[in-house]
């Protein structure tokens, strides 16, 4: 058995601060009261940050109809291009009748069978289909033309929309900050946070400690740890509980002492060196039972005795 009274309830207790900057509007909870998770704890001023996002929602609506618009000029010119595809053929079968009617009437203008005003007329009809296929061939250039800048101009757009999309997003998420949830079921402490304050992103304001997630870290000399081992039982006396033991479970140990981890590392590489017993934490299981008094604390001192006869069999499949 080694036993430690260098010992204390611990927890991962989380800081409460805003991601946005803002003037608190509301506490809807009070200090030292037990939240759920995603109660709101801290409500800031929202009016800025809404008006923000409708501007943000006007500003993408304006872009989506401008979308629909280039989209819908753009079926237009499509169908345009059918036409003069279309306008083009009819104006090719013209122009090979009248490619026809000209070496007909031109035979028969040598033979002297028809008189010259009709080899006119069948050069003009020559001449006008010719025209209107010239026509129907600008048509279709123009078209195309007119497609590929309206896709350009669709592109561009649809960019622009994903860009304003992202600023609606990022509208939306900055006003859902200015509710500050608690993370976990917990007790607010440290409330320093007051109403009218104006708060900065990441002034903590208040704390949360977990209510049924604590553990005890016991400080054990290095002379103490030769024994120790993962699984052990530990025997847990609570001094605000009036001693009751509780039996909780040796989680792990740390891989190096506190003093390694200090601000201030010890440095004995110069000077006179006195040897120190160095203290190794171990990380201690609370027993859910020791939670049912609602007197267990983050901080609390305790008395922690490793059974080392514990210890669970290595050896066992």
């Amino acid at each position: 058995m080694v036993s430690t009274d260098d010992a204390y309830v611990q927890g991962d207790i989380a800081s409460i601060a805003p991601k946005v900057t803002g003037y608190i509007e509301n506490i809807p909870v009070a200090a030292n009261q037990q939240v759920k998770a995603g109660d709101v704890i801290f409500q800031l001023d929202a009016g800025d940050y809404q008006i923000a996002l409708d501007e943000a929602n006007a500003k993408l609506a304006t872009q989506k109809e401008t979308l629909i618009r280039i989209q819908a000029q753009t079926d237009a010119a499509k169908a345009a291009l059918l036409q003069a595809n279309a306008d083009q053929q009819a104006a090719k079968a013209v122009l090979l009748n009248a490619q026809s009617t000209m070496a007909r009437v031109q035979k028969l203008h040598e033979t002297r069978f028809v008189a010259q005003s009709e080899l006119d007329n069948a050069q003009s009809a020559l001449d006008q289909a010719r025209a209107r296929l010239a026509g129907a061939d600008a048509q279709i250039a123009s078209a195309k033309a007119n497609i590929s800048v309206l896709e350009a101009q669709y592109n561009e757009a649809a960019s622009s929309t994903k860009s304003l999309e992202l600023a609606r997003d990022k509208a939306a998420r900055d006003l859902s900050f200015t509710s500050l949830r608690a993370p976990f079921d917990g007790v607010i402490g440290n409330l320093s946070g007051k109403k009218g304050d104006l708060v900065a992103p990441g002034q903590k304001i208040a704390a949360l400690v977990p209510v049924d997630q604590l553990y005890i870290d016991a400080n054990f000399k290095e002379t103490q740890l030769a024994h120790i081992k993962v699984g052990e039982t530990a025997h847990i006396y609570v001094d605000a509980i009036d001693g009751t033991k509780f039996d909780g479970k040796v989680a792990s140990i740390a891989p190096a002492s506190g003093a390694v981890f200090s601000l201030l590392p010890p440095e004995n590489a110069t000077g006179n060196f006195t040897k120190v017993v160095q203290r190794v934490p171990v990380r201690i299981t609370i027993p859910k039972e020791a939670f049912e008094s609602g007197k267990i604390r983050a901080g609390l001192s305790v008395i922690v005795d490793v059974d080392t006869r514990t210890a669970p069999d290595q050896t066992a499949n």
